[in-house]
C-alpha cells in the first residue's frame, strides 16, 4: 500500500482475483468482497490474537453488521491490495474497518462491527482485558 499510516492491529494482504470471482458483468463479484474481508479479519486475528485463544474460552467472535461502499469496481486483471484494521474494542464490541486499493486508489471500504458469544449460553461475552489492553497499547 503506498499510503502509510499507523491504525491499531493492522494488516495488510495482496489480494489475488481468479477467474471464478468474476461474474456476469466482468468484475469482481460482491460476494468475493465478503470473502475477502473474512481473509483479513482472521488475520488479523492470527496476527494480534489467535482465535484459538477465543475457541479455549468458550468465545465465539461473531459479525452483527457488514457495511461495504464500493467506490470502483476490480476486474480480472487488478492487482488489489487490501488492508484491515481494528478501529474500535469496547467491553462488549469490536469494530473492524477496511481498504482494498488498486493501483493506490481506494476501491472498497467497509466496517464490520461484531462481538463474542458465550458458546455455552448462546449470548453476548465480555471482551477479554488481554485483548482490549493490546488495543489500548496501540491506540
Amino acid at each position: 500500500m503506498d499510503e502509510k499510516s499507523h491504525v491499531p492491529l493492522e494488516v495488510h494482504l495482496d489480494l489475488t482475483v481468479r477467474t471464478y470471482d468474476i461474474d456476469f458483468a466482468g468484475v469482481v463479484s460482491n460476494i468475493v468482497y465478503i470473502r475477502w474481508l473474512e481473509d483479513l479479519r482472521l488475520t488479523v486475528l492470527e496476527t494480534y490474537y489467535p482465535l484459538e485463544k477465543f475457541l479455549s474460552a468458550g468465545l465465539a467472535p461473531t459479525l452483527v453488521e457488514t457495511h461495504i461502499k464500493y467506490r470502483k469496481a476490480i476486474a480480472i486483471h487488478d492487482r488489489p491490495q487490501a488492508r484491515m484494521w481494528i478501529s474500535k474494542v469496547s467491553r462488549l464490541k469490536f469494530v473492524f474497518n477496511a481498504e482494498i486499493r488498486v493501483e493506490g486508489e481506494i476501491v472498497t471500504e467497509a466496517e464490520q462491527v461484531g462481538c463474542l458469544i458465550d458458546m455455552s449460553t448462546g449470548r453476548p461475552a465480555p471482551m477479554p482485558p488481554e485483548l482490549r489492553e493490546i488495543y489500548h497499547k496501540q491506540v
